[in-house]
């Protein structure tokens, strides 16, 4: 951007033809002075409005026209800037590629003497960005040059404020003015949203100087996971694709964590894929998303890995006649297994001293009062719709004292094939 005079203006300055003070001069009979005392200038509208309007009407008209003709002013002076600038890198491409005969004559087009009164400056080097995060106030600080001179909000080519009247509809935006010493004409919007982000004008319009200042609004919004993979359930040797997506300003960055049973951390990304699943494997999952904006937004995916049911070890302890037998078989299994006893070929069912309790993952079988016809191999069976397991363990016939109870235990044994 340049300070200064700004070249190429002369065409288009000529269509304004009086500063905006001069409209505080218009009169009900038809003159309107200038703020510099130069001659008055007559015009139609004072002399309609004397005759056929009341004095309430005359200042309606006035109004209006005040301010349309600063809305054409400072619209005006937008167009002429972006004008220029676009001729300006024009010649600058035009130098890049060679063409040179374009670059002379677009250069000629920004070398036009300047039609501005002397004295009058453009300055359009007092930009800056503005940084706020969604939902907070963000200020676009701007100061008159003094008490007297007037000032415009602009975003993109719709008025915001003319002076302290309010053009725009928007209830979150409002001025700050006159803190302190300065003469302050600051934009104020509360919170503020991705759509209040671009570019901001603040216009000020004096007797001698027009400054408009460039202010680009950056609104940074913090992450919000807003799709996450539902829970699953999956079988052992499955493939799995997890799928987090967030949304943020900066993009936010998206991990993945294997929180239990261990805490495994996996590589950053959308997407989670894992191959050929394992009931290690199985558990949550938490997608995390961060920007640095605010704290991490999380959400998690459950996991369920099925497979067969798997027995575990067994133990085996004599038992003396007329002693309590516990046998007991505990089985790892998704989901959680059915359990069954068998003595020798025969199916086992509570009932005459034998009660059998069953658990999500354990059964237990006891026998009450250990006779002679009671001893032998005891076989638990588990099954779930993946497969089954089975285990035996014998009740052995012993001769010397025990105590009361005996416990013979189940455990790990290789599961058998699936049935299907």
């Amino acid at each position: 951007m340049a300070t200064g005079s700004e070249p190429g203006g002369c065409l288009l300055l000529a269509l304004l033809p009086f500063p905006i003070s001069s409209l505080d001069g218009v009169q009900a009979t038809g003159e309107s002075t200038s703020s510099r005392g130069q001659v008055p200038i007559k015009t139609n509208l004072g002399n309609y409005t004397e005759r056929h309007f009341s004095g309430f009407s005359r200042r309606i008209i006035l109004f209006s026209s005040r301010y349309l003709y600063f809305y054409f002013l400072i619209t005006a002076r937008i167009v002429l800037h972006s004008a220029v600038m676009d001729i300006m890198i024009a010649v600058q491409d035009a130098c890049v590629s060679g063409q040179w005969l374009t670059a002379i004559i677009l250069s000629f087009c920004c070398f036009l003497p300047s039609c501005l009164p002397a004295g009058q400056t453009v300055d359009y080097a007092s930009s800056e960005s503005v940084v706020s995060r969604q939902g907070d106030t963000a200020l676009l600080r701007c100061y008159l040059l003094d008490g007297i001179s007037k000032g415009a909000w602009l975003n993109r080519s719709s008025i915001i404020y003319a002076g302290n009247d309010k053009w725009s509809g928007d209830p979150r935006v409002s001025i700050v003015s006159n803190v302190g010493d300065k003469h302050e004409y600051s934009l104020q919007i509360q919170k503020v949203d991705v759509t209040d982000e671009g570019l901001y004008t603040c216009s000020i319009q004096s007797e001698r100087n027009l400054r408009p200042k460039l202010i680009q609004l950056i609104v940074k919004v913090p992450p919000k996971i807003y799709d996450i993979s539902s829970d699953i359930t999956v079988n052992e040797g499955s493939n799995v694709s997890l799928i987090c997506s967030a949304s943020g300003k900066p993009e936010p960055k998206i991990s993945w964590r294997h929180i239990s049973p261990s805490a495994r951390k996996y590589e950053s990304g959308e997407y989670l894929n894992i191959t050929g699943i394992t009931r290690d494997q199985a558990g949550d999952y938490e997608c995390g998303a961060e920007n640095d904006i605010a704290s991490p937004d999380t959400k998690t995916v459950r996991v369920t890995v099925n497979f067969p049911p798997a027995i575990h070890e067994m133990r085996s302890h004599g038992v003396r006649p007329g002693q309590i037998a516990l046998l007991r078989c505990e089985a790892a299994a998704v989901p959680s297994p059915v359990f069954e006893w068998y003595k020798g070929e025969k199916r086992i069912n509570m009932g005459q001293g034998i009660d059998i309790k069953n658990l999500s993952s354990r059964s237990v079988l006891t026998v009450k009062n250990m006779t002679q016809d009671r001893y032998g191999n005891y076989t638990c069976v588990a099954v779930n719709r993946l497969g089954t397991a089975n285990a035996s363990v014998p009740l052995i016939h012993i001769q010397y004292p025990q105590l009361n109870t005996v416990v013979a235990e189940l455990t790990l044994l290789s599961p058998m094939e699936p049935t299907g």
